[in-house]
This record gives C-alpha cells, structure tokens and sequence, in this order.
C-alpha cells in the first residue's frame, strides 16, 4: 500500500472543519472549541518481552468532543500511529457519530507498534498495559473505546478484563467490539463493511447507477475489506481487483471471493492467485472501475495520484483515505465521493447497540442487529444526499455540515 502518507493527517482534519464553517452558521467560540481534542492521554507502556528485555511503546487517547455523548473511538496498533493520526482520527470519529445521529461523541486511541512482530504473550502485556494508562480517563459514561486497525474482540476481552481488575467491579459497557461470548453484539465484526455495503445500495439507487455488471475494486483485504468483497459478490456485483499490503489481483470478468479468501488465509496474500493477473496498490487504485473502494490507511489517494483516477465513485471504507488536495482534484473531475464518515459508521453504530445491549443485559439475534444497522445507514444516507442537492456540494461537505451543525448546536445549548 503506499505509505507515503501526509505528515500530519490533523492538518487535513483541520482544513475540513474549517471548509464546513464557511457553509453553515457556526458560534465562533464554538468553532474555536473544534480546533483541538477536549483532552489527549499521552503515555508510555513498558512491556517485558519474551526474551526478558523491556521494550517501551508509546501510545495515545485522543477525547476529541463530548457535546453528543460519551467519546467512542477504536484503539489501533500500527507502527505509523502518531498524535497527529490520532487526533484526527478522533474529529473525524465526532462527526461520523453525529452524521449517524447516535448519542456518542468521538475518541479514538493508538500505539506504536508492528504487531506482526509481538507474540500473544507480548500482545496481551501490551494491551493491558494500556489500559492501565487510561482506565482513569474512560468508563461506560465517559469513553469506550472499541476495535481499530490490528486489533480485535480478543484484544478488547483483554482490555475490559484488565479494566474490571482495576476498578473491581464489573463493566461490560466499558468497551465495545468484545466477543459474543463475552457480552458483545453479534454483527460487530461485520458491522463496518456491512454499514458501507448499505450506503452503497442506496448511493447506486438514488444516482440511478446500473446495478448489472457494476465493476468494483478494493484496496485492503482485512475484515472489512473481505467482508465487503463477499458482500459485494453475493448482491450480484463483479468485484474485479483486491489487494493487501504485499499486491493485488485483478480479474476482468470478476473475481472468485471464496477463493481469494482461502488464498489469502494458506499463503497470506491474496496476490498469486491462479487466473489473475498482478497489480500494484498503486494501480488498482487507478483501475476504470464504477465503485473503488479504499479499506485500508489514510492518504492513499492524495494529490500525486488524484488526477489518475477513472472510477465514477470511491467508497471510503477506511478513514481519511482521500486527501483534501486529492478530494478537490475529484471533485473537479465529476467522481462522487462517499465519505468515511458515512461509508464506514457501521461500526459504531453497531458499537453503540452493544452498549445498549450491555445497559439492558439484553442481546438481540443477528437479523435484529442487521435489520436495525440497515435502517440507521439508510436514514442517514438519504439525509446527505438531501443536504448535497440543497447545498450543492460534495458528499463529504454534506455530510460534515449536518455533523458540526448537530455538535455546534449541542454544545451551544450547554454554553
């Protein structure tokens, strides 16, 4: 994937939020207030490694805005986490909450970290030391932290568990994205590519986009990714290229999911695969495709590679995957943007059924949780491309403007 990432991704936040102020009314001591995170935990965590040395991981939780809610945000592991990354990452987290019109704000944590190059021993010290760094600074009304790049139910079963210890009393509400078994909601795995899958039925239907042989190309083959392809492949649609960090494939006539994904699993990559031919990251993301859909790291589409871009519409299943620099070169070119903070809400939105699953001790069965996640995405999707006629703007535009305009109004209503 290219790595050649913005130097400081807050900036490009930034440059959003200060966009949107110049199409809607916002307090300017509220719009100060936007500018930076309510509250950052910056901290180090010591963890003794399998060969008896310690090694020293720096990690962050950025309480970007509460005005709607508690934050909620993932953690990620990745050794290109940084508090710029962070930051953003928890401003975009506030308005994907409020575009989907839940009752939470936005947070979001990560550590520095490869790790592909921990052991489990290693992972579960690493993961429980963090939540020793923060666990004074979150709670099931305060901040629940949630699954992000690298990490998963069995990191946060280790999280809560570690959490519990501290406190010494039960919180299954403390985090979300936990194991069925372990109080959390069925879909949550799915949630994400299935809440993007949703918007992206009702963006076809309402732009009246021909369904037969709609050709689709995903760049990242994570879950979210992967569920998106299987997804995409029983609806009926051609999935033709897929790629994961080490290359992609491509296939004209579309691609066979089931076995990209037993390839991917025996070898690791999805590249390789009989009857496809290789392609870069690079180049899939170029590919003349109807839907491109980016599911894995922020700026993979950014100025240097804008203008070669030939799909009619890029779904953003990953966060901050196109530039501002890049969004604007798009824009010009006719492609209809779907954003992040739309296009992959499922997750939180299926977190924040948890955690009313959690209040109630009650847990709903996976129809239930789908039948519900569809009609959240599909309000809220039909809601931006009211506000993009109304406003005549860009997806992304609408959507941000309905957000800030839910969080301004809140935290004016508590001046």
């Amino acid at each position: 994937m290219n790595t050649n990432k913005m130097d400081d991704p807050f900036a490009n936040a930034s440059k959003q939020l200060e966009e949107i102020s110049g199409l809607i009314e916002v307090d300017p001591n509220v719009l100060v207030k936007l500018q930076e995170p309510e509250k950052v935990i910056t901290l180090r965590v010591p963890v003794e490694m399998d060969s008896g040395e310690t090694k020293v991981f720096t990690a962050w939780r950025s309480q970007f805005n509460s005005a709607l809610g508690p934050y909620k945000g993932g953690i990620r592991f990745h050794e290109q986490v940084s508090l710029e990354e962070v930051k953003a990452l928890s401003m975009w987290m506030t308005w994907k909450t409020a575009v989907l019109d839940l009752p939470l704000g936005g947070g979001k944590g990560g550590i520095k970290v490869n790790p592909k190059k921990l052991s489990e021993s290693e992972l579960e010290k690493l993961a429980r030391g963090y939540m020793r760094g923060i666990y004074r600074d979150i709670g099931p009304g305060v901040d629940i932290p949630a699954p992000d790049v690298n990490t998963d139910p069995k990191i946060m079963a280790w999280m809560k568990d570690e959490y519990e210890k501290l406190t010494g009393s039960p919180a299954p509400g403390v985090i979300t994205g936990k194991p069925v078994a372990d109080k959390g909601s069925k879909g949550r795995d799915i949630a994400t590519a299935q809440g993007g899958f949703y918007v992206m039925e009702k963006v076809i239907a309402a732009q009246g986009m021909e369904k037969d042989g709609l050709q689709i190309a995903i760049q990242g083959y994570g879950n979210a990714g992967e569920t998106f392809a299987r997804l995409a492949k029983e609806a009926g649609y051609k999935v033709v290229a897929v790629s994961d960090s080490k290359g992609g494939i491509y296939n004209e006539s579309g691609l066979d999911i089931t076995a990209v994904s037993e390839h991917k699993k025996k070898t690791g990559s999805v590249v390789g695969l009989d009857g496809t031919e290789s392609v870069s990251n690079e180049d899939l993301l170029e590919l003349a495709v109807d839907f491109l859909v980016p599911a894995a790291l922020e700026d993979q589409i950014n100025e240097g590679n804008a203008k070669k871009i030939k799909a009619c519409a890029i779904l953003e299943l990953a966060n901050g995957p196109v530039t501002p620099a890049a969004d604007a070169i798009l824009e010009k070119q006719g492609t209809l943007i779907v954003p992040d903070v739309l296009a992959n809400a499922g997750g939180v939105t299926v977190s924040y059924f948890e955690m009313v699953q959690n209040k109630d001790d009650k847990y709903w069965k996976l129809a239930g949780v789908l039948a519900k996640l569809k009609e959240k995405m599909d309000k809220a999707t039909t809601k931006v491309l009211q506000a993009k006629d109304e406003m005549k703007v860009s997806m992304r535009m609408a959507a941000y403007a309905l957000a800030v305009k839910r969080v301004a109004d809140a935290m004016e209503s508590k001046e």
